[in-house]
């Protein structure tokens, strides 16, 4: 296993269900002898990635909440979306949470999110999860505005989320259909009980695929509800594609747009 993979093996086994992790139980875990993790935490320690927790166990360090705070201040779509949220919610008039999701590589992010004051709404949706690929209107509205080359390779890169053979047609139908609409509706996809309203972010010259979603309760979805939401969200990206198109600068004709295939 090479050092960057070595690295990075180690640090996803630490999640919300196992915080805390010994050498010898990340060694088992991985399948690296003791003495190569001990050398591994110890340089991952070094540099604040990792930290001790108590005698011999260890959890993630300071480096990932100075990395998130970075990543926060230097996303152009965050930065700029970000602090519309909390003013989408308020316009909605019923208990929602608005959602701002970007593909990186192969995965759909949440990296950012707010919920209107009182809202009962529980979803799985947050800042720093990764959301599924092909269930849910936040991330089929992602991927609808991809090439069909590059949605190949993103479904064969992600096996937990591939569609089964006979339904790949009726998925990327489905896809075509979205692209048309402008926006994509999703019901209980995700989380049971939530419907999801999600539109496209999409700027090709910045290579920047992203989409801004509302999760309300089924039981307050209506289709004029579906209607007016729709527009919330549709002005919203039109505000916000305008003033990113001023302060994001476009990928040279030399650069590869990974994102968009």
């Amino acid at each position: 296993m090479s050092g960057i993979d070595r690295y990075f093996s180690v640090l996803t086994l630490f999640s919300e269900e196992k915080s805390v992790w010994t050498v010898q139980a990340i060694a088992l875990a991985v399948g690296v002898p003791a003495s190569t993790v001990y050398r591994t935490v110890r340089e991952l320690t070094r540099v604040n990635m990792l930290e001790l927790a108590y005698e011999g166990h260890y959890r993630l360090g300071a480096a990932f909440v100075e990395f998130d705070r970075r990543a926060r201040l230097t996303d152009p779509m965050v930065q700029l979306i970000g602090p519309m949220l909390s003013e989408l919610v308020q316009q909605v008039g019923v208990p929602c949470v608005s959602v701002l999701a970007r593909l990186y590589g192969d995965t759909v992010m949440c990296v950012a999110d707010a919920r209107n004051s009182g809202s009962s709404v529980h979803t799985s949706y947050e800042r720093g999860r990764p959301r599924p690929l092909t269930r849910g209107a936040t991330s089929k509205v992602i991927l609808a505005q991809l090439t069909a080359r590059r949605l190949t390779k993103l479904l064969a890169a992600k096996p937990s989320d591939q569609i089964a053979a006979a339904n790949e047609a009726n998925f990327r139908s489905e896809l075509a259909a979205i692209r048309r609409n402008g926006y994509c509706v999703s019901h209980g996809e995700v989380d049971r009980g939530i419907v999801g309203v999600a539109v496209p972010v999409f700027l090709a010259e910045q290579a920047l695929v992203a989409s801004l979603s509302i999760m309300i309760e089924e039981v307050s979805f209506d289709e004029s509800l579906e209607r007016r939401l729709v527009l919330l969200l549709v002005s919203s990206v039109a505000l916000a594609k305008e003033q990113l198109g001023r302060r994001v600068p476009a990928v040279s004709p030399g650069e590869p747009a990974d994102n968009l295939g």
